[in-house]
């Protein structure tokens, strides 16, 4: 059967539509699975309807395997032009469903082979991997050797089996067209999805196909797009509502987003003192506001002291080198304050001996104190006065536990101190 082949040159084509929302580019490996019925143009006509662009080329002649494509010219062309968002890679239809040896020795190296010269040429592309279909009435000609293939279910099963391997060795994702083409097997039957030939995809399979590419590279929901192509408007909704089921409800079965940019941080308060413990993935810029009105931060892990007590929203924003990223915010509650500021002058006149103490502490200053607390390292007060004389001033220690604990002081002017002590 002749095939839609051309060169990269060629092929790198804009397909005209609207301005988008958002504009994608992907480059296709494989063969006649994917050019049957124009696929990548069905994808970009859906995209188009949603207001969103897919620039795409391909190199998929027909009945091209990996082994083969690792030393297209046409291919590895392709890949080098560089810039792609995406670079899908689909197998022969029969190679990924044979015995899982078979499969580690003949598909997996050039999967990984063809992802290693994508992650070179285009460092901000994902690889996808599209899974295919098991035969309506599996693989005959190969039923005899292994039997997993003698049924249709045997011969998915399989595939989808390969598929995610693929995907999971190359931290690629999946684009899962065989799983959505089973669930329409299973729920519409009458809509036929396969050729005469029982192998390749009828119109309504490339228009599944299609459909299950822009849930999966867009994230978006097909559902209700007006491109229907040549189908009934019947056929079309329920083949955009199984392809948006499998997709978008199954995000991480596909490891759809699993190597994004990820924001995560945890928080600890001392006093006034937050410091924030950077748990992000996949990132390496980070943009931190602590919810105050204070600078921005861009250290991975800083600290940061808040002038007043509240409960404060800090956002932390992690970016990786392609623009992609995440956010995620956390209230940060902050008790007890060191005023920072009048730490420096004031702590020089206060005396706390002896330090370490055991039974009693003696708090001596020469200015009135509005209120003396000690909390623990926690921040949990267990001592509390207001009022208290100029000058020395004995705290008796004997019930409170062994540890490090805070003494603060409040004084009439307004100002705060903190100093440490420690009980033996």
């Amino acid at each position: 059967m002749q095939h839609l082949f051309t060169s990269v040159v060629l092929l790198l084509t804009l397909v005209v539509g609207a301005s988008g929302q958002t504009t994608k580019r992907a480059f296709f490996i494989g063969n006649s699975y994917t050019y049957f019925n124009n696929m990548p143009a069905m994808i970009n006509s859906l995209a188009n309807a949603n207001g969103d662009t897919l620039i795409h080329a391909s190199s998929t002649p027909g009945g091209a395997q990996l082994v083969h494509q690792v030393s297209s010219a046409a291919t590895l062309n392709g890949i080098r032009q560089g810039n792609w968002d995406f670079v899908v890679i689909q197998e022969q239809s029969q190679k990924p469903s044979f015995r899982p040896a078979q499969v580690a020795a003949d598909v997996l190296p050039y999967a990984a082979q063809l992802n290693d010269s994508i992650v070179a040429n285009n460092a901000c592309a994902e690889t996808v991997f599209f899974m295919t279909w098991g035969r309506k009435n599996g693989d005959q000609s190969n039923c005899a050797n292994y039997t997993p293939l003698c049924t249709y279910a045997g011969m998915q099963a399989r595939l989808r089996s390969s598929y995610l391997l693929m995907a999971n060795q190359n931290q690629g994702i999946c684009s899962p067209v065989g799983a959505a083409w089973q669930v329409v097997r299973d729920s519409f039957p009458l809509i036929e999805l396969y050729n005469a030939d029982q192998s390749h995809p009828s119109y309504a399979g490339s228009y599944l196909a299609a459909c299950t590419f822009y849930a999966s590279l867009f994230k978006k929901s097909p559902v209700g797009l007006s491109f229907h192509g040549n189908l009934s408007a019947a056929d079309a909704q329920a083949l955009q509502n199984i392809a948006a089921m499998v997709v978008l409800d199954s995000l991480p079965n596909w490891s759809i987003g699993a190597y994004d940019a990820q924001a995560d941080f945890t928080a600890s308060v001392h006093l006034a003192v937050a410091t924030f413990t950077n748990n992000s993935s996949y990132s390496s810029q980070y943009l931190w506001d602590f919810g105050d009105a204070s600078p921005s931060s861009t250290l991975e892990n800083p600290q940061h002291t808040y002038s007043s007590p509240g409960t404060y929203t800090t956002t932390l924003i992690a970016s990786d080198s392609c623009g992609n990223s995440d956010t995620t915010t956390q209230n940060v509650v902050v008790t007890t304050v060191t005023e920072i500021e009048n730490l420096t002058k004031s702590t020089a006149e206060l005396a706390i001996y002896p330090n370490p103490a055991k039974n009693y502490v003696t708090i001596d200053y020469n200015k009135a104190i509005n209120h003396i607390r000690i909390v623990n390292t926690l921040g949990k007060e267990i001592f509390s006065q207001k009022n208290m004389n100029i000058g020395k001033n004995v705290i008796h220690l004997r019930t409170y536990t062994r540890g490090v604990y805070y003494v603060q002081l409040k004084l009439n002017s307004g100002q705060s101190i903190s100093k440490k002590l420690v009980l033996q």
